[in-house]
């Protein structure tokens, strides 16, 4: 069994202002900085021995807060990125919802179904999401690891790893440089990665 701590990052310009980051790269702002270092003080009681983190900076940046304090090394894996949004990254929220009314409706009221346009499902996520803690946990049994990443594919593992209900995914959303905890073993997130990708008979 992994203890794994998945920590969203601290915040960003973009936040603020209801820009879709996805797999834009915008740093943490002022307040980012500072959340980073608040969540890596109280982190850093948690006996954690491995951090990995998404490459983009903004998870990158949050993960080194808590790194300088137990001097570790920050492992960077692209699978914990957040969810491409293609067309939408870099677009205001309100620009979203003018442009694609119907695109963003559906994400909104059956995000399951539907998908950013030229973006992630969000299957392609909790897929690459399990199979990245699979690895993690395959290399730490035993051990606490701080997982630095997305609100998105916090989200999901609540589900998938949780029970929560499908439906009320935009209400897992974690807040900036909050964090959720799972104690999980190799072999069941290899098991629910197989669910995910062992294609269903006709």
């Amino acid at each position: 069994m992994t203890t794994i701590y998945m920590v969203r990052h601290g915040e960003t310009d973009w936040n603020v202002i209801g820009r879709y980051q996805g797999q834009e790269d915008p740093p943490l702002n002022a307040r980012g900085r500072a959340q980073a270092e608040a969540t890596a003080e109280q982190l850093a009681q948690e006996q954690i021995t491995a951090i990995y983190s998404s490459d983009l900076k903004r998870a990158a940046q949050t993960a080194e807060a808590l790194a300088q304090r137990l001097n570790l090394p920050v492992h960077l894996d692209p699978r914990l990125r957040e969810i491409n949004q293609g067309e939408w990254q870099g677009v205001l929220v309100d620009d979203i919802r003018a442009r694609w009314p119907e695109r963003f409706q559906q994400w909104q009221t059956a995000p399951w179904e539907t998908h950013p346009p030229g973006g992630e499902t969000l299957h392609d996520v909790e897929t690459r999401i399990l199979a990245a803690l699979a690895d993690i946990a395959t290399r730490h049994p035993n051990e606490r690891v701080a997982v630095f990443t997305h609100k998105l594919p916090i989200a999901l593992m609540r589900i998938r790893l949780k029970g929560a209900p499908h439906e009320a995914l935009w209400s897992l959303l974690p807040k900036n440089a909050a964090w959720d905890v799972f104690d999980v073993s190799a072999d069941e997130l290899r098991h629910l990665l197989a669910q995910l990708t062992t294609p269903r008979a006709p």
